[in-house]
């Protein structure tokens, strides 16, 4: 199939530790130019990089020259600056390969390969990789296809699947870790940097009656939070310099330094209403708070690996409550599977019904030349009709099998099999012009 030539390399917090994941994540600022560096390094025809607070992956069509396999050790060097030693991309870094990879994004996409089973965020997390890639010209054709029709089956499983039955993201793990605190010592709660979890975070608990102060460096982005969900802001330098008294604070920047060093933790303690250490949710990769600067002021922190560690624990029976969402994921595989084997069997098909009408029609001409010349020209066409008929019927046979092998093995068994019998009616599929059924506005976020 097409898919043949698409691989995926990446590592999640689910198998590796934050520490891992941050080796190979590029800071959001530097990606506009490291981004096409990296796919002409990797000699691939497109690139999809991915890196949330749980994964970072690189997806990629590539050339057939080059193995899928090579991809892996390659993408280890390039991410980290240096190359790996023997086995170490292997034990960093999983691959998927063909429609391996293709499920692999569905998965992704719909929730279902998360830490937290059905989370949503990941979806928006990856129509804006997606944006991201279109906009640096990384991604056009092929792939940016396949990342739009995972996009499409995500909304189809949080349409038809009950997800409501538990949690349904990292973010929702952490409302529930800062409720509970709530109920034990009532208090403010500080939520540092506006990202898709605090915003989920920030409507959860106000909604709760938890008073909330969002910080962000950009005091406005945080008012445009406040106006939405109500409490108060705070620029991010005013809140480090003489911080709130609150009970708990959540933070998920992009800083790639501590926000909260041991100044402002010193100050948070002295400051908490109810006499008791005041929680700290660090869910930024890097970290957010300095882990050091935590354990010698005395407070807790809870990390994304420890969020990451309680929402597994609840992963098989969540995975059961959302089986049907499974059958959704492998129903859009079929559907993308045949997609592609009509683009890649499309040119051939028209040239073989071409050929078997063009065989019928010298024939039907021959015979009007001899044994049936003294047809009229009323019995001549019935005879034409005829002969189109039975070419279209002696074609479909042929087209069936080669769309079935397309199907199955893809453009370079269809390749093979027709250099061995009709060399000239093959034709290199291009997916350049392949259009979405999914347009990326129509996906929900």
């Amino acid at each position: 199939m097409a898919m043949e030539r698409i691989g995926l390399v990446g590592v999640s917090t689910r198998r590796a530790g934050p520490g891992t994941l941050q080796a190979f994540t590029i800071p959001k600022e530097e990606q506009a130019e490291r981004l096409p560096e990296l796919r002409r390094a990797l000699g691939a025809k497109e690139m999809i990089y991915l890196a949330t607070c749980n994964r970072v992956e690189v997806a990629f069509h590539a050339d057939e020259d080059i193995p899928i396999a090579q991809f892996r050790p390659r993408i280890f060097e390039l991410l980290q600056g240096r190359p790996p030693q023997p086995g170490e991309s292997e034990r960093a870094l999983r691959i998927w390969a063909g429609e391996g990879a293709v499920e692999h994004m569905f998965l992704v996409a719909s929730g279902l390969d998360s830490a937290q089973v059905g989370e949503r965020e990941i979806r928006t997390q990856m129509r804006d990789a997606q944006k991201k890639a279109r906009e640096l010209g990384l991604s056009s054709s092929l792939l940016d296809f396949l990342m739009s029709e995972a996009l499409k089956v995500s909304a189809e499983v949080h349409r038809s699947v009950n997800a409501n039955r538990s949690p349904t993201s990292l973010a929702d793990v952490a409302t529930e870790t800062l409720l509970e605190r709530h109920a034990k010592t009532p208090g403010p709660i500080a939520l540092v940097g506006v990202s898709p979890m605090t915003r989920i975070c920030a409507r959860s608990l106000t909604r709760a009656g938890v008073p909330v102060i969002v910080v962000n460096r950009t005091k406005e982005r945080a008012d445009e939070l406040v106006a939405e969900v109500g409490g108060e802001s705070r620029a991010l330098a005013e809140f480090l310099d003489t911080p709130d008294a609150v009970e708990a604070v959540l933070l998920a920047t992009g800083s790639p330094e501590p926000v909260l060093k041991r100044p402002t933790l010193e100050r948070l303690a002295a400051r908490v209403p109810s006499g008791v250490a005041p929680l700290l949710i660090d869910m930024a990769i890097p970290p957010d708070v300095d882990p050091d600067a935590a354990r010698a002021v005395g407070l807790p922190r809870m990390t994304m690996d420890e969020i990451t560690q309680t929402a597994e624990a609840s992963r098989q029976s969540r995975l059961l409550d959302l089986a049907p969402a499974r059958e959704i994921v492998d129903e859009g595989l079929a559907t993308v599977r045949t997609q592609l084997a009509d683009k890649i069997v499309g040119p051939v098909i028209a040239k073989i019904t071409q050929r078997y009408r063009d065989t019928a029609n010298e024939g039907v001409e021959r015979l009007f030349r001899k044994e049936l010349k003294n047809l009229g020209e009323e019995e001549r066409e019935a005879v034409r009709r005829w002969a189109e008929v039975l070419a279209k019927r002696f074609a479909h046979v042929p087209v069936l099998g080669l769309r079935g092998l397309a199907e199955e093995l893809g453009a370079g068994a269809v390749r093979t099999f027709l250099e061995a019998t009709h060399e000239d009616l093959y034709v290199e599929p291009v997916f350049d012009g392949l259009e979405s059924i999914t347009e990326m506005e129509g996906v929900e976020s």
